[in-house]
């Protein structure tokens, strides 16, 4: 098997920008087990969770966006998670997602959003990134 572009590993140190939860619209999909996490922390019920923070496409549940505030993630607040302790395992995951590990290009590209991904940062090893990836499955 070809190794990945990556081979040598990849420097990633989260800043906590913020601006990978916000800029564009997109989807962060939640299993009903992030759900219930997720409506735990912030001590509502289920019910009230998924009537609040969730909408649902093609049968499967994501997070709300606020078109207001440039497609913020409901959870976003100046500049920080108020679910951090139980995100979702998509947000887990970033950047270590497929679509920015495709080549050194997509990194590149992942980099003008994430400031956390630059020459100062720690090297995650490719074992490391291919563990990260298999896990999360985005």
């Amino acid at each position: 098997m070809e190794e990945p572009w990556y081979k040598d590993g990849l420097r990633f140190s989260c800043t906590q920008c913020g601006k990978c939860c916000s800029g564009t619209p997109g989807y962060v999909w939640v299993s009903e087990e992030e759900i219930e996490a997720m409506a735990s922390l912030l001590k509502i019920s289920v019910a009230a969770f998924k009537r609040q923070y969730l909408r649902q496409r093609n049968g499967r549940y994501a997070l709300v966006e606020m078109k207001s505030r440039s497609y913020d993630c409901v959870f976003l607040r100046d500049k920080r998670c108020l679910v951090y302790e139980a995100r979702p395992k998509q947000c887990r995951a970033f950047p270590w997602w497929k679509s920015n590990l495709n080549s050194p290009e997509s990194w590149e590209k992942a980099a003008q959003i994430c400031e956390g991904i630059n020459e100062k940062a720690k090297i995650f090893s490719c074992e490391r990134i291919k563990s990260i990836v298999e896990e999360s499955d985005i």
